[in-house]
């Protein structure tokens, strides 16, 4: 009988997946989401080991100027959005390809992770991703929070 390993058993990492994407030798895009923010981090893996380039979470989006009363929506598409946009923004000059690690997340058509996607892809990143899982810019914006004004602070 095979033992599982403990951080499967933890639902944390599929082993399977993960070796695939380190067979391909690009950086990764990794995304997670907490309950109360989203991360986002460019990593590269050099001898299996893994190194964050950059990494940001979503209260990151408080210092270029989502409004404190908003706080409770750092997990919104929106906020998904321009943490990607920010993070494409930061890494520009030194990556420009990367594949998407959404690790043991569900993979849902349209959802917060597609939206840091779009983010990442039109901060100037590439990205392979189907343009159906995508949502598009008025599927993002949030009327209550000024995207543009934020997105330009970027």
């Amino acid at each position: 009988m095979r033992t599982i390993r403990k951080r499967r058993l933890e639902a944390k990492t599929d082993y399977k997946a993960r070796l695939e994407l380190l067979k391909s030798g690009k950086p990764r895009l990794v995304i997670r989401k907490t309950s109360r923010y989203i991360i986002a981090q460019i990593v590269l893996s050099e001898n299996a080991q893994d190194k964050v380039l950059k990494g940001f979470t979503s209260l990151s989006l408080v210092k270029k100027g989502w409004p404190k009363d908003k706080i409770g929506s750092l997990k919104s598409k929106a906020a998904a959005y321009l943490l990607g946009y920010m993070l494409a923004k930061s890494v520009q000059s030194k990556i420009k390809e990367a594949i998407l690690d959404i690790g043991m997340h569900r993979n849902i058509q349209k959802s917060r992770i597609y939206a840091l996607v779009k983010g990442v892809i039109d901060g100037g990143l590439k990205i392979p991703a189907s343009t159906n899982s995508i949502p598009s810019i008025e599927e993002i914006k949030n009327d209550k929070i000024s995207f543009d004004k934020i997105k330009s602070s970027i």
